[in-house]
């Protein structure tokens, strides 16, 4: 694990496989090996009904603050999910009007 994995933030997020819907942000925390044994942990003490159901938890790095309030952090990061959306579809944009055929 390099220096930059073991202190770099990484939130772990539980989401749904089947509908795609995530229901955020579950904690931010310090490290990779902290975020694979964290996230292995919530997988664990989840219910039968809602792994079934199709409720996952998975991890990504982020520049969040570890230990930070979860619902503050979910916020935070679909902001900036917004803002990335916005750009790529402004580039889309772009890119499709000077394509566009003169008339």
């Amino acid at each position: 694990m390099t220096r930059d994995e073991s202190g770099a933030s990484y939130a772990i997020i539980c989401y749904n496989v089947r509908t795609y819907q995530s229901a955020g942000i579950v904690q931010v925390i310090k490290g990779l090996r902290n975020a694979e044994t964290l996230t292995k942990r919530f997988q664990e003490s989840q219910s039968s009904h809602d792994h079934q159901e199709g409720w996952r938890y998975v991890f990504e790095k982020t520049d969040l603050k570890p230990g930070m309030d979860p619902a503050e952090a979910t916020r935070l990061r679909q902001e900036e999910l917004d803002m990335r959306e916005s750009k790529a579809m402004q580039a889309i944009d772009a890119a499709t009007i000077r394509r566009a055929p003169l008339r």
